[in-house]
């Protein structure tokens, strides 16, 4: 999650960046008639299309159907925009746990010392849809190297042709983690993203809603984990930042503060070129529920396929 770089499912990394916005140039009446209903003609496609993913989120929601974010495999906060139509990113998300459980619990292994690759392809197909794979492993010195599970994440956008004063896409992610990783072994997850450039200053916002479909929580209804970033651009190259990761607990009754995740992340971007993305943070645990100390990378790169 420039998607970047991404969900618990964790991080907001400004995602990979749009097309362009700027409008051709017309010359003359009859030109410019046609170029305006074209563009309306496709704004009101794209208008239903995020109708009709908005009606099934409902209807998923309503249906009681699950979804939990994986934890501590994708730690990014997302950006609304989507991979441009035509290209691919791929990025590599890694990070390991200094400090964190150490005792089996409900037959999932201790996350103390465990190291984390998770990998991430993304393509764009219109410049307001995007679909992503995610493929993740885990090492530990007692047990190896293990392929944990993975994932695949349709996502909207609201086309920055609309002008819109905040980006907004809306991202659903499906899959299946084995249970030696996750009581939940397939999950669900909808994650509204809403972000705002202000000058120097960047906020995102992604207030998901995990269920598991199959597992240990699947009769406990929706989640709520917020992420959230706020970066400040320091030089051209260097963005530096705050991020937060939660799992709250049942939207019907949030969890006690101490059964709560809640994860505190300094982070740093680095932005070298348009093609490469560079993430990388320290990340605080400060409840009983969470893995205490955990440094996180995230390096991608956009190709032009």
């Amino acid at each position: 999650m420039k998607e970047s770089l991404g969900t618990n499912n964790v991080q907001v990394v400004p995602a990979s960046n749009g097309q362009n916005s700027k409008k051709p140039g017309c010359s003359g009446t009859q030109t410019g008639i046609v170029r305006k209903g074209r563009g309306l003609s496709e704004r009101m496609a794209s208008l239903r299309w995020l109708a009709a993913l908005g009606i099934a989120s409902g209807m998923w929601f309503a249906a009681g159907i699950p979804a939990r974010a994986q934890d501590n495999y994708e730690i990014q906060v997302y950006g609304a925009d989507t991979v441009d139509p035509g290209h691919t990113m791929v990025e590599l998300h890694s990070n390991f746990t200094f400090q964190g459980s150490k005792t089996f619990e409900d037959g999932m292994r201790p996350t103390n010392h465990q190291w984390h690759e998770t990998l991430e392809i993304t393509h764009g197909f219109t410049d307001w849809f995007e679909t992503g794979l995610y493929i993740f492993t885990a090492a530990q010195n007692r047990y190896g190297w293990d392929f944990v599970g993975s994932h695949i994440r349709p996502r909207v956008r609201a086309p920055k042709k609309w002008h819109w004063p905040v980006g907004v896409s809306i991202s659903q992610e499906i899959g299946y983690q084995r249970s030696q990783f996750s009581v939940d072994t397939w999950t669900y997850e909808l994650r509204p993203i809403v972000d705002k450039q202000l000058g120097h200053w960047y906020l995102a916002f992604n207030p998901s809603f995990d269920k598991s479909l199959h597992g240990a929580s699947a009769s406990q209804g929706f989640v709520f984990s917020p992420n959230v970033k706020i970066s400040y651009d320091i030089t051209k190259k260097v963005t530096a930042g705050f991020e937060y990761y939660g799992s709250l607990g049942p939207v019907t009754g949030f969890d006690p503060v101490a059964q709560q995740q809640q994860q505190f992340f300094p982070a740093i971007d680095l932005n070298l070129s348009p093609k490469w993305e560079v993430n990388f943070g320290v990340g605080v645990g400060v409840t009983r529920s969470t893995d205490h100390l955990i440094g996180k990378m995230i390096l991608g790169y956009r190709f032009d396929f």
